[in-house]
């Protein structure tokens, strides 16, 4: 009977998620600046979906990528929120193994898209204000396909190892995960097996990623501020760096919090479980919430266009 049991536990068939260990009495309250900022992500990206399909001069590649930007995030809170929304309103804890793994695969993939695609816009801004004659010839529909693409398997194949490895370790220590998703070091700390080769690869992912985007991302407005400083006039180079400060906000938000988070989560022994989570929820959700408010206040293209598109409808 107890070798039964032991075999049945090395292949859990579910986990069972605890939201935020500490705080459960106050979930439902949690649950109210959750939501709020899910609805906001969600109303916020569509709008820039919205806008780009149904304007036609919107049809370039700084709003291609600006798109591919939006649907990464509504994929990421997503993968997330609903879940999350589920274990603070009906304590529905349990989440079946293969659905944990495939929420794991997609949060990781898509955090590697994401910084992928602002490496991308970073080279169109760099095309489009260091070489603007040839921007329509160098950044064609086919190569702004070309780019999306590279950046999908980039994300899909570099996560693959994560879901690889977390899927062959046998878990008999327990099947309950402090938090409120399946993030790739909570899962495998579970398993009752050396998973350092985990810990590597994952923190080679993250600070390789990061650094190397960074690093284009660096090298793109290093050559880009240098074009902008050269101008004849300000006017000129205040309207050629209010095409860049969406973008600018964005990255800061997106690797500040990345770094914040990584850091945090494996070297943040002393900090207590409950702003871990806080945290690692949070650099998922607040980014997709607040970059199509960035786009939407600082892109004057896009904010004359929610304006009219909301007067309309107001008449």
């Amino acid at each position: 009977m107890s070798d039964s049991n032991t075999t049945d536990f090395t292949n859990p068939s579910t986990f069972i998620l605890l939201g935020i260990p500490g705080l459960e009495m106050v979930h439902v309250w949690i649950s109210i600046p959750f939501s709020t900022v899910y609805a906001i992500a969600i109303l916020g990206n569509f709008v820039i979906l919205f806008i780009v399909k149904m304007e036609p001069s919107l049809h370039g590649p700084m709003y291609y990528f600006l798109c591919m930007l939006a649907v990464t995030d509504l994929v990421l809170s997503t993968s997330i929120l609903p879940k999350t929304l589920s274990i603070f309103w009906f304590n529905s804890r349990e989440i079946d193994f293969s659905a944990c793994l495939t929420q794991l695969y997609f949060i990781h993939s898509f955090l590697v898209i994401e910084s992928g695609i602002l490496v991308a816009m970073a080279l169109d801004r760099f095309v489009a204000i260091c070489n603007p004659l040839r921007h329509s010839t160098i950044l064609t529909n086919l190569m702004v396909a070309k780019i999306g693409l590279a950046v999908m398997l980039r994300g899909g194949i570099i996560v693959l190892p994560y879901l690889l490895l977390a899927r062959q370790w046998p878990y008999c220590r327990t099947n309950i995960i402090p938090n409120t998703h399946c993030e790739h070091m909570a899962v495998v700390k579970l398993a009752c097996a050396d998973i350092r080769v985990n810990t590597y690869y994952g923190l080679s992912v993250v600070f390789s990623v990061i650094c190397v985007d960074v690093f284009l991302i660096a090298m793109s407005y290093t050559q880009i501020l240098r074009a902008i400083f050269s101008l004849p006039t300000k006017d000129a180079r205040l309207k050629a760096f209010g095409t860049c400060g969406s973008h600018l906000c964005v990255i800061l938000i997106f690797y500040v919090s990345a770094l914040f988070s990584t850091l945090m989560h494996r070297f943040g022994h002393n900090v207590s479980l409950h702003f871990h989570v806080l945290i690692s929820s949070g650099y998922l959700l607040v980014p997709p919430m607040l970059n199509p408010i960035i786009y939407g206040v600082r892109t004057k293209q896009i904010r004359s266009r929610v304006l009219r598109l909301f007067a309309h409808k107001g008449t």
